[in-house]
């Protein structure tokens, strides 16, 4: 699943071509994705303007002059595909296609169909379903060290199980959470509850710092995922220990010598059936 920094790539991707673009036309090209498309969908969106395009964690937020947001979400699989004005048929996952006066085309292609669209009232975006019980953006001034030790103080989960509660952090997914504990130094397997103080300013501090690099180096390319433009993102070649098992990880002699469980380097375990990438010499 895309997570925060290629949802984030997207958004740049699609702000040139969409905003302050008229929808000459939408094309629905079923009733539903992981949920019912909304009643008149085609009818609300067409003959408006798009004003801006924001995020809220892993969801794309299309403001239009009308007032209403649309929300989109990719799910496993869902891609913004910009045609460039090249005519070429449209493939059979490709289930919603938006025109714009410019004579571009942007298709919402899903071939798993676990990604979400739906309109809503800007009055009503923070207590929508999907997005009322987020935590703080990872990226934003709401989250630091404090916060983060607050949210984790109760949690009785390992820490790595916990960042990936969309209640805690939003927009945090598999890979970052690996990488962001691997430059905090603290073990995938440790309590939540313990990450306090010193801990947790740490921890936010790497989770800002792995993000930041992810977007600047436009995402992470796994399997379904490319850019909106078309180009594939290429952080993975930076990942510091995501799956990397059995590696050195940067600046560490972890290597050179057999561990405990008999592996050298970077180790692979599972957590709440999640591949965990960890260095056991430098994180504890």
């Amino acid at each position: 699943m895309p997570e925060l920094p290629e949802v984030e790539t997207v958004c740049r991707g699609l702000r040139p071509k969409l905003e302050g673009r008229r929808l000459t036309r939408v094309l629905q090209r079923r009733p539903d994705l992981r949920f019912p498309l909304p009643e008149a969908f085609v009818e609300r969106l067409e003959g408006r303007r798009v004003t801006r395009i924001d995020r809220r964690a892993k969801y794309i937020l299309i403001h239009l002059d009308s007032g209403e947001i649309l929300l989109c979400h990719l799910g496993m699989s869902g891609r913004m595909v910009l045609t460039n004005g090249a005519a070429r048929p449209l493939d059979a996952h490709d289930h919603v296609v938006f025109f714009t006066d410019d004579g571009g085309e942007i298709r919402f292609n899903d071939a798993r169909r676990f990604g979400v669209m739906d309109l809503v009232a800007p009055e009503d975006l923070a207590r929508h379903r999907l997005l009322k019980d987020l935590g703080p953006e990872p990226l934003s001034n709401a989250f630091n060290g404090p916060e983060l030790a607050a949210r984790l103080k109760e949690r009785r989960s390992s820490i790595k199980a916990a960042l990936l509660d969309q209640k805690v952090v939003a927009g945090l997914g598999n890979i970052y959470v690996s990488e962001a504990l691997f430059f905090a130094g603290i073990s995938p397997r440790r309590q939540a509850y313990t990450v306090q103080d010193e801990r947790a300013e740490r921890l936010a501090g790497a989770v800002r710092q792995v993000l930041q690099a992810a977007i600047a180096a436009g995402g992470s390319s796994l399997r379904d995922y490319v850019q909106a433009d078309g180009e594939l993102g290429y952080f993975q070649h930076h990942w510091a220990v995501y799956g990397r098992e059995g590696e050195p990880c940067p600046g560490c002699d972890c290597g050179a010598a057999e561990g405990t469980s008999g592996t050298r380097g970077i180790r692979r375990i599972v957590q709440s059936n999640r591949a965990t990438f960890y260095c056991p010499s430098r994180q504890r």
